[in-house]
């Protein structure tokens, strides 16, 4: 533990500085995933002679024009 501590002390600039935060930022995303966002899923149900869209975002289907800004 001392020498972590003692290499922190010698290389703090270099871990504050951008590089180093990089580094801080990938290992604690590694360690810390968020589980609910790759479990999320879309679903859809649909009666006869119905026309369902899904999409995650915007959907363009060519039907209604386009407003103007």
């Amino acid at each position: 533990m001392d020498k972590l501590m003692q290499w922190f002390n010698d290389n703090k600039e270099w871990v504050f500085s951008g590089i180093g935060l990089s580094v801080i930022g990938l290992i604690w995303k590694f360690f810390f995933k968020d589980k609910s966002s790759s479990s999320r899923s879309q679903t859809i149900r649909s009666g006869r002679n119905s026309t369902n869209f899904q999409a995650g975002r915007d959907i363009n289907n060519g039907k209604f024009p386009k407003r103007r800004k």
